[in-house]
């Protein structure tokens, strides 16, 4: 008896059909015509004997049984990838795509000084990066559209491994002449009437508040704003105040306003970077060199981040 599979391609059709909920965005993101992605689905559904989706003149809806088997190919495009990757894992280390996500508080900081190093010695890694929320980022990861991610920890990100790259110093940035004259500021002495946040889905306001260890921050926040940029410039007119981290501050996020900053003071004033992957990833050896690389470079770029190695507590305090 010869039992018909469904293909790849057919799973990459209904996948992206699930993602987009709209067939000429879902064709586009496959790279092929309405009516092919069309008939593709119809191939599996005829293959399955199901209906997987409902389609009307404006919407796409997936049934019930079509949401368990989304669901399911996306399992299995992403074991059908880590096959591909185990296979050329035996090769030359570093070679050929990485697709890499990277949280904005991070991204726009670090990476224009650290990507010509990273080419420098690794020239045939072909690195694609995405910029993205934590949140957005995790998401990705587990559907295979990332294969690594640099995040800040901690963050709930499911059954993922993560090797830590270096601590990064958290500031309290006050508008002109509001900053204390003391070298550091401790947590306890931060006004939260005054207090201006990343909106949620950015890790570092979580970090920030954890590192204070005082939760009625969070609700008494003046305002939220949707990148660090935007809160520098809030803090720049008299607003309120802010966090920012290290890095920020050593690519120039204060340059060109009056905003003086001064080291948070408290049991962990700092979020940790670190590099993370899928659980099951075959690609394991590759992301801790890669690692080890990110680590040296971010240490010989920015000397105030406090590299750390694997084997380093989970909460070691980085600088006092």
């Amino acid at each position: 008896m010869i039992v018909h599979l469904p293909t790849v391609k057919q799973l990459q059709y209904l996948v992206a059909l699930r993602r987009y909920g709209h067939f000429g965005r879902a064709a586009d993101a496959c790279f092929v015509t309405q009516s092919t992605l069309s008939a593709g689905l119809r191939e599996l559904e005829t293959l399955l004997g199901v209906t997987l989706v409902e389609r009307t003149r404006r919407v796409v809806r997936f049934t019930a049984l079509g949401e368990k088997i989304a669901d399911k190919a996306i399992r299995v495009l992403r074991e059908t990838e880590e096959l591909a990757e185990m296979a050329r894992a035996q090769g030359r280390p570093l070679h050929g795509e990485l697709r890499m996500g990277v949280i904005p508080t991070i991204a726009p900081f670090l990476l224009p000084t650290m990507l010509p190093r990273l080419r420098e010695q690794w020239p045939e890694l072909k690195l694609y990066l995405r910029e993205e929320t934590s949140n957005a980022a995790c998401e990705a990861l587990h559907r295979g559209q990332l294969d690594c991610v640099l995040l800040a920890l901690p963050f709930a990100c499911g059954e993922v491994d993560s090797t830590p790259l270096f601590d990064d110093p958290l500031f309290v940035a006050y508008p002109r002449g509001e900053a204390p004259k003391a070298t550091s500021v401790p947590a306890c002495d931060i006004d939260e009437q005054r207090l201006l946040l990343l909106e949620d889905g950015h890790c570092l306001k979580d970090h920030a508040l954890s590192a204070c260890n005082r939760p009625e921050l969070r609700a008494h926040a003046a305002m939220m704003g949707t990148s660090l940029h935007t809160l520098v410039q809030m803090v720049d007119n008299g607003l309120g105040l802010t966090f920012v981290p290290c890095m920020a501050i050593e690519a120039g996020i204060l340059a060109g306003t009056s905003v003086d900053a001064r080291p948070l003071r408290s049991d962990y004033p700092y979020r940790r970077v670190a590099l993370i992957w899928r659980r099951s990833s075959p690609r394991e050896a590759e992301f801790l060199l890669l690692a080890t690389t990110l680590r040296r470079i971010a240490g010989d770029l920015i000397p105030d981040l406090a590299a750390v190695e694997p084997t380093a507590p989970a909460l070691e305090p980085a600088c006092r």
